[in-house]
This record gives structure tokens, sequence and C-alpha cells, in this order.
């Protein structure tokens, strides 16, 4: 646990989350959101499904690039449950995938730690794309990286879930805020900003 701290202390300091500049180079705010099908996935009851983004029918989508071995995604993991359970019943779904070609982020880790999580905690599909043509398609760079898709499915928000990896200190909350706007029916009034946590490892031609 110390370690994951000094791990996340060490990424804030470096990588903090600005707004109001282009950091993804390769969509942006108004762009329609890539699509993805036929990705292998784990419910959240630990049952191995696909994933295919035109079967989600909720009007708000929340795609979140993910990896197990991350210590901002593990910072980030409470917050991401707890929005999932609080948005559920409001016509918002949440999505995570991740890309990286390590062993700690491949199907069986990601389906162990489904299991190790049983008590309820990872409450959204969770897939692997082993082609890493999603993470690319979406510019994805660090994990976590959040997307925020409206109904019809343009990219309305990207970057990081708030404004600090420490929840007791964030003041700003990037993903909701926008889920909140897009709910009723208005623009987010942020919709960049530079994601922080782990780098991406592509490896894929």
């Amino acid at each position: 646990m110390r370690k994951v701290l000094l791990s996340l202390a060490a990424l804030a300091i470096v990588a903090p989350a600005f707004a109001g500049e282009r950091y993804n180079k390769v969509v942006k705010p108004g762009d329609k959101a890539p699509d993805f099908s036929g990705i292998p996935a784990v419910s959240p009851s630990g049952e191995q499904t696909s994933l295919t983004l035109s079967d989600v029918k909720e009007d708000v989508v929340v795609v979140v690039f993910l990896a197990n071995h991350c210590p901002a995604v593990v910072g980030c993991e409470d917050r991401l449950n707890e929005f999932t359970s609080e948005y559920k019943d409001k016509g918002v779904r949440v999505v995570g995938l991740c890309v990286n070609d390590i062993d700690q982020d491949k199907l069986p880790a990601i389906k162990k730690r489904v299991a190790d999580k049983n008590d309820g905690k990872i409450n959204y599909i969770y897939g692997y794309d082993e082609t890493q043509a999603v993470g690319k398609a979406y510019g994805a760079v660090n994990t976590p990286s959040f997307f925020v898709l409206d109904k019809d499915r343009t990219i309305r928000y990207l970057g990081s879930f708030d404004d600090n990896m420490q929840e007791a200190k964030a003041t700003k909350h990037y993903v909701k805020d926008a889920v909140d706007a897009l709910l009723a029916g208005k623009s987010p009034a942020i919709e960049e900003t530079k994601p922080f946590g782990c780098g991406i490892q592509y490896t894929k031609k």
C-alpha cells in the first residue's frame, strides 16, 4: 500500500491535469467516437462476454482505458465504481477497456481482478483488446483515460476523471460534470483535460 501511495503521489506531481488545451492528438470533442465490436470482456459477475459499442443502449457512455498494473488506476478504482453505481439508473453506461500488451493486463488477469473484487467493487464491463486498435483509434496514451460519449456517440469530453488522483484533494470532477451536463441537455463546460497516469504500452504495428 505504501508503494502504491508513493507512486500515486509521484504521478500527481509530474502530471497534473489542466483544462482548455488540446492533449489528445487523434480525436477531439465533437468527433464521432471510434466504433469497436467483439471485444472479449468480463462482466461484473465474472462471466466472459463480448463488448460492442453499438450494443450499448444508454444515452451516455463513459469509455475508460484502464490497466490492472497501474497505481493511478488503482487509486481511481473506488471513485469509478461509486460513479458507476450512482449513474447506472440514470441512462449512463461505464465501459472499461485495456489494451496493454503485458501479462498483468491481459484478459486472464482481468478475469482474476474481477473475481478478486467479487464484493461488487468492479461493477462495469471490462474488456481487453489484444490488437490495441481501439486505444490507438481513441488516441489513448495514459491509464486511466476517460471519454464521455453522448447518445449520438459523439465525444463530448475526454481526459482525466477529476483534478487530483487523491480523492480527498479533488476539487473539480470533470467526468461527473460532463455527464450531468449531457443528462440535462447541455454541453459540458470543460471538454478536454490532460489525462494523468501510467503510459499505455503499444507494441502492435
